[in-house]
């Protein structure tokens, strides 16, 4: 095979297609793990450990490179798809007199292209939902709570002590502390914040340097999405329907994968007779345990409500 033929040929194009399909695979499984925080903590603890979770896969450059070459991956493997899906029907552009593809292989394999096709769909609305808004929109906010206080001081008239209470507003930091921004006034009830950010950044009033970076609070934001009130943040109107969506569009996955794992390995001539048992079985309980865990997340948050 010639060196353009690597690329260019429809035994090629199998190859790529297999290789960007097992790339992301390892892909579902790491961003599985980090999403399972969801449910797993609570509380100030799981907000935490899933912002922080969000912050370095946005920062660290390993990382950075592998989502690159994910969003590569989900590109050329949806093109790749829709190409062979094309080629093979104009291979055969008319049906045989007897004709019953039930016979010679499963739904999953016959319906790839459409099932690849809606769950590049949903990859779509994902990003629009989360992705867009934390880098490029930035309209997610970022992390804050709020701490109760006691303050010890003196009556100016009196000379007696006097102890108030008062709510502080803190943000979580990349450095791993709660950095005081302001306050409730106990007064008014209203926020005052003292140290206002520049994006992520909060700078020292007075000397205008950075003091500290804090998380977005991606979090809270897919709590709201599914229907969980967070932060006081008003919860999506829409939080079934969505859940309901991501719930069909994991078992559209299922499908797809339940083909293509095994299908993966015999493009790149990875089958063995005495593997191939194996290599069916994995990829039989990838389908199903990875996509039904993907799928109970937005469930459990809807019914946590």
């Amino acid at each position: 095979m010639s060196k353009s033929g690597i690329f260019t040929s429809s035994i090629a194009k199998k190859y790529w297609m297999a290789l960007t399909g097992l790339f992301l695979i390892t892909f579902l499984i790491g961003h599985l793990l980090g999403n399972l925080q969801l449910i797993t903590k609570t509380g100030e603890e799981g907000r935490r450990a899933f912002n922080e979770y969000a912050y370095f896969m946005g920062h660290n450059i390993f990382i950075k490179i592998l989502a690159y070459a994910t969003y590569i991956s989900i590109l050329a493997h949806a093109f790749l798809g829709l190409y062979l899906a094309v080629k093979n029907k104009q291979a055969r552009p008319k049906n045989y007199a007897y004709n019953k593809p039930s016979a010679n292989s499963g739904a999953a394999s016959r319906y790839m292209a459409i099932l690849g096709t809606i769950i590049l769909v949903f990859i779509c609305t994902h990003m629009a939902n989360f992705w867009y808004k934390q880098k490029v929109a930035e309209t997610v906010p970022l992390h804050y709570v709020e701490v109760k206080k006691v303050q010890q001081g003196q009556d100016p008239m009196t000379g007696q002590p006097v102890t108030q209470e008062y709510t502080e507003i803190q943000a979580l930091t990349t450095m791993g502390v709660y950095f005081p921004i302001g306050y409730i006034n106990p007064q008014t009830n209203e926020k005052e914040i003292q140290i206002k950010p520049e994006g992520t950044k909060f700078k020292d009033p007075q000397s205008g340097l950075v003091a500290a970076e804090g998380y977005r609070d991606l979090h809270t934001v897919v709590m709201n999405f599914f229907g969980q009130s967070e932060q006081g943040q008003p919860t999506n109107q829409y939080a079934l329907i969505a859940v309901i969506l991501y719930v069909v569009s994991m078992f559209v996955l299922m499908f797809h994968l339940w083909h293509g794992f095994a299908s993966s390995f015999q493009s790149l001539g990875l089958n063995h007779r005495k593997y191939n048992g194996l290599i069916s079985f994995v990829g039989k309980a990838f389908a199903i345990v990875v996509p039904l865990l993907f799928a109970i997340i937005p469930v459990i948050i809807y019914l946590r409500k």
